[in-house]
């Protein structure tokens, strides 16, 4: 197996901002929300999710579904701990995002590292899951799968399109990286 684990938190602020102003309003409407990160890598995504969410006030109501390949990668996504040198990155990313307060606000550093408040995740289940052989397991309101279909040819990607196309309720979204085509 090789698998790209290429991740930050708030990577590709614009995105970040059209899922709070755009996606967020139609989902906050919603007693329960679901959310997959597929492919979530080392966690980076699902942690700028959470974050979003909480400062719009609803991170109580999401439940996360939140799977990768990568059992090793899933480890650290749910550890939350990341290198006290990425984090300069990630306030710049978050302060582009034009989030609500400081980012350090959702971190502490401790030993060169930075440590996610574990409260952001308690609503995230992290779990294996390969995507060229899965199938449903739930239905979702929002399916994030960004810069992994990149990976695959035309065969794959026509099956996970259509694996995601069944997860999602009607009226659902699927948010795939900025080089990714349907």
């Amino acid at each position: 197996e090789v698998t790209v684990n290429t991740t930050e938190l708030f990577r590709d602020p614009e995105f970040w901002k059209t899922v709070r102003d755009t996606v967020l309003p139609e989902m906050q409407q919603h007693q329960n929300i679901h959310i997959w990160h597929a492919g979530c890598s080392t966690g980076e995504e699902v942690y700028s999710m959470t974050i979003i969410l909480q400062e719009a006030g609803i991170l109580d109501r999401v439940k996360i579904t939140a799977t990768d390949i990568n059992r090793a990668v899933l480890k650290t996504a749910s550890q939350g701990r990341y290198p006290e040198r990425v984090f300069k990155l990630y306030e710049q990313n978050y302060k582009e995002f034009g989030g609500k307060n400081r980012l350090s606000d959702y971190y502490t550093v401790k030993n060169g590292f930075g440590q996610m408040n574990p409260e952001l995740i308690r609503n995230v289940k992290f779990r294996p899951f390969d995507l060229v052989s899965g199938s449903v397991f739930s239905k979702f309101d929002l399916v994030l799968c960004r810069n992994v279909m990149i990976y695959f040819d035309k065969v794959l990607q026509d099956k996970v399109s259509k694996l995601f196309y069944e997860s999602l309720f009607k009226y659902g979204y699927l948010a795939v990286g900025a080089k990714e085509s349907l």
